[in-house]
């Protein structure tokens, strides 16, 4: 619970600071489940009487409506992490029946302090091999795929814990944008790629002919993954050296991990960290964070459209 300081959050920046009275009135009202009301009173400088006489004004429809859509606002922010903007925020109220424009969402928003996690910048991490296989660029930034099973992308990032490194590789359908494979190891042996792509491959994840591309890391050009592939009927495909644009959607899904919730905490332990990064892919990400790339639908929801939609085709 919030305490007495007068460097309250609620005082230093939800509000301008030439905020009139209702508007404070409005903001103790949303969060009065949160703080108590007389320490918000005594933070926003607005005593209690006029409170009362804010309440018991006669409200009109459209002012109704704002305080009930803001209650509505605070709660899809927190079931989202913190992490969802006001376009997620305003799509996933009109999929419950909440119709509103992102407009009235964002004003909502700025009144309540609603702030999602903002992006870090992205740093590279794979490195070319010293005599990498040659394969082509099957997929030239066109991140898109027909159905599930098509078209395939991965990549490798760092993770850091206080017991030292961890090395994380997925396999994304860009058809869903579901994370279909991914692998944890403390190295970054061609092991770790290989056992990420296993993984969708064995989930039923791949058709026979699926093109997988990744950037020229030296794991992704190794003889040994140019062999799996093949035993596997994996096409590779592969990007430009030190182009990040040419392998952008494997590389969107590290910069939310890390941004949405890999760089929120401190990680003391592997353990920990594999656990966090296994519930953030099979829980968060691919079945409850909507994605503007699947028109506001999560991962999952698109899969299971695509799979029910198969029979009928």
């Amino acid at each position: 619970m919030a305490n007495g300081g007068g460097d309250s959050h609620l005082s230093r920046g939800l509000l301008r600071p030439d905020a009139a009275v209702a508007e404070r009135c409005a903001l103790i009202e949303a969060e009065k489940a949160t703080y108590p009301i007389a320490w918000m009173c005594r933070q926003l400088g607005v005593p209690r009487s006029s409170l009362y006489a804010w309440r018991n004004r006669t409200e009109t429809p459209t002012q109704a409506r704002r305080r009930e859509l803001a209650v509505e606002v605070r709660r899809i922010f927190d079931d989202s992490r913190q992490t969802s903007g006001c376009r997620r925020v305003a799509a996933q109220l009109n999929r419950e029946g909440h119709e509103c424009s992102v407009g009235l969402v964002a004003d909502l928003m700025r009144e309540l302090g609603l702030r999602a996690v903002q992006p870090r910048a992205y740093k590279r991490t794979t490195l070319p091999g010293e005599q990498p296989e040659d394969s082509p660029d099957l997929i030239g930034r066109d991140f898109t795929a027909a159905a599930p099973g098509q078209r395939l992308v991965g990549d490798i990032t760092y993770l850091a814990t206080d017991q030292g490194w961890l090395y994380l590789a997925t396999v994304i359908d860009l058809a869903t944008r579901m994370v279909v494979g991914w692998q944890i190891a403390d190295h970054m042996r061609t092991g770790l790629v290989t056992d990420a792509l296993a993984m969708a491959a064995e989930a039923g994840h791949t058709r026979p002919g699926v093109i997988f591309h990744s950037d020229r890391g030296a794991q992704y050009t190794s003889a040994e993954f140019r062999q799996y592939c093949k035993g596997k009927s994996i096409r590779t495909s592969v990007g430009r050296t030190g182009v990040c644009w040419d392998n952008a959607a494997a590389e969107s899904f590290f910069a939310a991990l890390k941004n949405e919730m890999y760089h929120r905490q401190k990680f003391t332990t592997k353990a920990k960290a594999r656990f966090a990064v296994a519930e953030y892919i099979e829980v968060f990400y691919n079945r409850q964070r909507l994605h503007s790339t699947l028109g506001y639908r999560t991962p999952h929801e698109a899969l299971t459209e695509f799979e029910t939609a198969a029979p009928a085709a």
